[in-house]
C-alpha cells in the first residue's frame, strides 16, 4: 500500500522544500518509488511540466531528487501574485481565475477536491508520496477550508513532521508555540519534529531539543546543521536569492523586479567560477564594473516597467549600453526592451500602455492567450541546439525581430539590435545547457569552468540527502508515513 508523509513548518521560508527534496532523494537511494506533493504553493516561479502545464519550481526540483520529470499532479494549486492583493490562481497546471485575497478564503474550499484527485493519482503510482505544507499550520486564522496544512492532513490521513528554524531564533517557542494554538485533532496528527539550519555544533542545542520534547511530548527527529551548498540548488522563494560572493570575473547584473518570475535563469551562470552574478535590489544603482545586465521575467510587465524607471535603472541601462555593455532581457525583460507594452484587453490589469525602455525597435501587445510549453530550440548565431521552457502571453514584433535570438522549428524567437550589444529572448533556461553556455560567455571574452550544470545540482541533491541522512534519523521518519 502506498504512503504518505507531510513535512510542515512553524513559519514560511524554515527550509521545507530543501528538506523535502533531500528526503525524496534518500528514499530513492532506498529503492522506493518516490514522488513529492504540495497541495497549495505562492510562487512567481514556475517550472513548465511535460503534460503542458505549470507548477511551482521547488516541486520541479523534489521531482528531480525523485528522478521524475515534473507533473501538474505534484502541486495541483498555484498561486502566482499579479499585485500586492491579488493572485491568478492554477488547478492542476491551468489557469482558473484571478482573485483578490479577500476572496480567495471563498474559493478554497471548492479546491480540496482537484487537490485530492492529484494526491490519490500519485498515491496510485508511488510507494511514497512526500507532502510539503505551505506557510505554517499556527496560522489558526486561515484554518477554515485549509487545503495546504492541517485541512490537507486531515482529509488525507496524512501524519506530519514539524520543522523548526533555528536560524531566526525562538525555536523553541515555534514548536511549542505551534502546539499551543493548534486544534488538539490537528496537534495529533504530528509525529514529531526537526530543527533546521543549525550554526556550529548541535550538540549545544541538546537542553533546549530535550525541552521541546518535554513541552510538546513529541518525539524529535534530529537537528540539521546548516547546509552550505544550498544555494547550488535552484531557490523558489525571491527572498531566497544568494550568489556566491566573488570578487572580478564577468559581471553579471540581474534586476530584481517586484514582480520577478522564473529567476533561476541566473543559477547555472552563478554557478560558474569565472562570473560574478549580482541579484540589484530596489534602490540601488548599477554597478559602474558591470558587463552584462539581464531585466528578467515578471508576472507583471507594465507594472514592473514602472518600478524599473522609479529605481532610476532606465538611466543606468541607457548610460550602460552607451559605454558599450550588454543587455539581456528574458520573457517579461524582453518586452520592456522595446519601445510600447500595449494591453489594450487589460491582460495585466487596467487597459492601456507602457513605453519601454526602446532599446529594440519591437513592440508588444499583450493577449489572453498564454504560451506554456518546453522548447528545443537552435540558437541563431551558433547552431547550437537550447532546450529551455516558454511561459508568457503577449506577442512582440518590429524590425529587430528579423534578427532572431533562436528558432523553434520554423518560427524565430526574440531579436537582436545590429550592433548584438541588446537581446531580447522568450526562451527560459537557456544556461542551463552547457554548451550554448560556454558560447555565450565565450563571446563576452569570459570562459566556462563549471563542467555541468544538471550534474552539479544532481551532485548537491546527493549530498543534501547524505547531510540529512548524517544529522537525522531518516529511517524513523519514513517509518512514519502511513
Amino acid at each position: 500500500m502506498t504512503k504518505a508523509l507531510m513535512l510542515q513548518g512553524t513559519g514560511s521560508n524554515v527550509g521545507k522544500s530543501m528538506l523535502v527534496a533531500g528526503l525524496c532523494r534518500a528514499a530513492v537511494k532506498r529503492g522506493l518509488s518516490v514522488a513529492p506533493f504540495k497541495p497549495q504553493n505562492m510562487s512567481n516561479n514556475a517550472a513548465v511540466t511535460a503534460n503542458g502545464g505549470e507548477i511551482g519550481r521547488a516541486q520541479a526540483l523534489q521531482a528531480m531528487a525523485c528522478c521524475l520529470a515534473p507533473h501538474t499532479d505534484m502541486n495541483p494549486v498555484l498561486l502566482k501574485p499579479e499585485t500586492d492583493v491579488g493572485s491568478q490562481v492554477v488547478v492542476q497546471g491551468k489557469r482558473l481565475t484571478t482573485v483578490k485575497a479577500r476572496d480567495y478564503a471563498r474559493l478554497k474550499p471548492t479546491l480540496m477536491d482537484p487537490v485530492l484527485d492529484s494526491f490519490n493519482r500519485l498515491k496510485s503510482r508511488h510507494d511514497l508520496v512526500l507532502v510539503e505544507g505551505a506557510g505554517s499550520p499556527a496560522e489558526v486564522n486561515l484554518r477554515p477550508g485549509d487545503i495546504a496544512n492541517m485541512g490537507f492532513a486531515r482529509a488525507a490521513d496524512c501524519p506530519v513532521i514539524l520543522a523548526g528554524d533555528i536560524d531566526r531564533g525562538g525555536v523553541i517557542a515555534q514548536i511549542v508555540g505551534t502546539q499551543a494554538v493548534i486544534d488538539a485533532d490537528d496537534a495529533a496528527m504530528i509525529a514529531g519534529f526537526l530543527i533546521n539550519r543549525f550554526r556550529g555544533d548541535p550538540r549545544l542545542f541538546d537542553d533546549g531539543y530535550a525541552m521541546i520534547e518535554a513541552y510538546t511530548g513529541w518525539r524529535g527527529f534530529g537537528v540539521v546543521p546548516w547546509f552550505g551548498d544550498a544555494w547550488k540548488l535552484p531557490a523558489e522563494d525571491a527572498l531566497d536569492i544568494s550568489t556566491p560572493q566573488r570578487e572580478g570575473g564577468l559581471h553579471v547584473v540581474c534586476l530584481k523586479l517586484s514582480r520577478i518570475a522564473n529567476f533561476d535563469d541566473m543559477d547555472p551562470l552563478a554557478h560558474e567560477p569565472g562570473v560574478r552574478v549580482t541579484m540589484l535590489h530596489a534602490g540601488q544603482a548599477l554597478p559602474g564594473d558591470t558587463d552584462v545586465v539581464v531585466i528578467p521575467g515578471s508576472k507583471s510587465t507594465r507594472s514592473d516597467m514602472d518600478f524599473l524607471r522609479a529605481q532610476g535603472w532606465d538611466a543606468d541601462i541607457h548610460a550602460h549600453v552607451r559605454r558599450g555593455g550588454h543587455v539581456l532581457g528574458i520573457c517579461g525583460g524582453y518586452q520592456m526592451l522595446g519601445h510600447a507594452i500595449d494591453d489594450p484587453e487589460g491582460i495585466e490589469g487596467a487597459p492601456g500602455s507602457a513605453a519601454g525602455l526602446g532599446l529594440l525597435d519591437v513592440h508588444t501587445e499583450m493577449t489572453g492567450d498564454k504560451r506554456l510549453t518546453e522548447t528545443q530550440a537552435v540558437h541563431a548565431d551558433s547552431g547550437l541546439a537550447v532546450t529551455g521552457y516558454e511561459i508568457h502571453k503577449g506577442r512582440t514584433t518590429g524590425p529587430d525581430c528579423a534578427r532572431p535570438f533562436a528558432r523553434i522549428g520554423d518560427k524565430a524567437d526574440g531579436a537582436i539590435r545590429s550592433d548584438g550589444r541588446v537581446v531580447g529572448s522568450y526562451l527560459h533556461g537557456m544556461f542551463r545547457d552547457d554548451a550554448f553556455r560556454r558560447h555565450w560567455l565565450a563571446g563576452l571574452g569570459a570562459s566556462a569552468g563549471n563542467a555541468g550544470y544538471t550534474q552539479t545540482v544532481e551532485a548537491t541533491l546527493d549530498a543534501l540527502a547524505d547531510h540529512l541522512e548524517t544529522h537525522l534519523d531518516v529511517d524513523a521518519i519514513l517509518a512514519c508515513a502511513r
